[in-house]
């Protein structure tokens, strides 16, 4: 199960790195078209900012426990991974968006079990 684990930490990792990327580095009028009508609702400053929550959610799910330094963060990013799902799927209902409601849906739940295991019977 540790190795279950460690790969949706990996997982989740890499795809909250690329989003939190992208939502930092591009203007918020490119974003429109990949990420939906909710950009349009958030100021630019709180878009960038949800993108520096996602990559440090990124690195918290993997660094501390490989660097032997706080592994307790592991799991807490998780969960405030976890949350960051819980507002998008908040934000992508109002724009009537399922696919991507769907997509959040699964991310949240990967992320819920790594909060599981790490909290639970697998911690570090």
């Amino acid at each position: 199960m540790n190795i279950v684990l460690w790969a949706l930490q990996g997982v989740l990792a890499a795809v909250f790195l690329g989003a939190g990327l992208t939502k930092m580095a591009k203007p918020k009028e490119d974003l429109v078209a990949p990420l939906g009508a909710w950009v349009e609702s958030f100021p630019a400053p709180a878009v960038k900012l949800l993108g520096l929550v996602e990559v440090l959610g990124a690195v918290g799910l993997v660094v501390p426990p490989l660097v032997g330094i706080a592994p307790v963060l592991s799991p807490l990013a998780a969960v405030g991974i976890v949350m960051i799902m819980v507002g998008a799927i908040v934000a992508h209902a109002r724009e009537s968006a399922g696919s991507k409601i769907a997509m959040n849906v699964v991310l949240g739940v990967l992320a819920a079990v790594v909060v599981w295991g790490r909290f639970g019977p697998y911690a570090f």
